[in-house]
């Protein structure tokens, strides 16, 4: 995708890379019904290295494969763990609407991070278009939480570990592939499931129904993770981070298609709202980025 300019590569990552995560926590959501979800995670892992690890080698990248434990790739990867674990709970036992509608601080995260750690100017106008995209999102998602329970407190840990993920990302040298940084999250992510499964839960024999399920989160889970660092590496978060929203959008198309549920108008405009916000932010930063014309 090198002949798409950079403007549009890195909102381009993040659109992907919220499709395929959400595509995996659909296949999840519905693998958690029948296995605890620790089990689930672990199992997705093991499903995503099998299928990882082989694709490093035909990308020539084995040779680079110690990189998976490079300090700051393992810093990155253990907030995605801390992420996830949190995560998975909140996704067995709440509304993924619920999930989605919290998620949507991360970007909030990542913008904020992103000026103090890294001096990147957000600017009055970019800020109150994320500020469109995150009312949107929550139209989309249209939480029903009656009060702060021990799930969602779970579901705002992950967005922070999230944003925390993001932000040492970027820390990550420019040498390190963006799937060696894939494949290490999973492995790390496996690792620290199978663990809080033996201490935490009893073993239940998956269902041959299961295995399809498993097998394609895994799949996802891979691209997930490839695309949303290599989103940051490739652009400014202020431009990047708003496109997260799309989470929301995806997860839309997912109701409908994976339960037959219908968006309703509060939802539809959310939607429009969010990629209405995104396409101005793209738009504003194209402009910024052109050259002033010679005198």
């Amino acid at each position: 995708m090198t002949f798409l300019p950079t403007t549009i590569r890195g909102p381009l990552f993040m659109v992907v890379a919220t499709g395929s995560y959400l595509i995996n926590d659909s296949f999840m959501k519905l693998a958690t019904v029948g296995l605890p979800p620790y089990e689930v995670l672990l199992l997705r892992g093991v499903a995503a290295a099998i299928l990882g690890l082989p694709l490093l080698f035909l990308l020539g990248q084995g040779r680079k494969a110690h990189w998976m434990f490079e300090p700051k790739v393992l810093l990155r990867n253990l907030m995605e763990t801390g992420g996830i674990l949190s995560y998975v709970v909140a996704l067995a036992h709440m509304p993924i609407a619920d999930v989605v509608a919290l998620g949507q601080i991360t970007p909030l995260i990542v913008i904020l991070g992103s000026s103090i750690l890294f001096r990147e100017r957000i600017g009055g106008v970019r800020m109150a278009l994320i500020g469109i995209g995150f009312i949107g999102a929550l139209m989309v998602a249209q939480p029903g939480m009656a009060g702060i329970s021990t799930y969602a407190l779970l579901a705002i840990a992950n967005a922070i570990f999230c944003g925390a993920r993001d932000l040492a990302g970027r820390r990550v040298s420019d040498d390190v592939p963006g799937m060696i940084v894939a494949i290490s999250a999973v492995i790390v992510v496996m690792i620290a499931a199978g663990i809080a499964h033996l201490t935490t839960e009893e073993w239940v024999t998956p269902k041959v129904r299961h295995l399809p399920l498993l097998a394609g989160a895994g799949f996802f889970l891979i691209f997930g993770h490839f695309f949303i660092f290599m989103a940051y590496r490739i652009g400014p978060a202020p431009v990047v981070a708003p496109f997260y929203y799309t989470f929301s959008v995806w997860a839309v198309i997912s109701g409908l298609v994976v339960f037959g549920e219908f968006p309703n108008m509060l939802a539809t405009l959310g939607i429009l709202l969010i990629i209405g916000s995104g396409l101005v932010i793209v738009a504003l930063d194209r402009r910024r980025r052109q050259p002033m014309p010679a005198a």
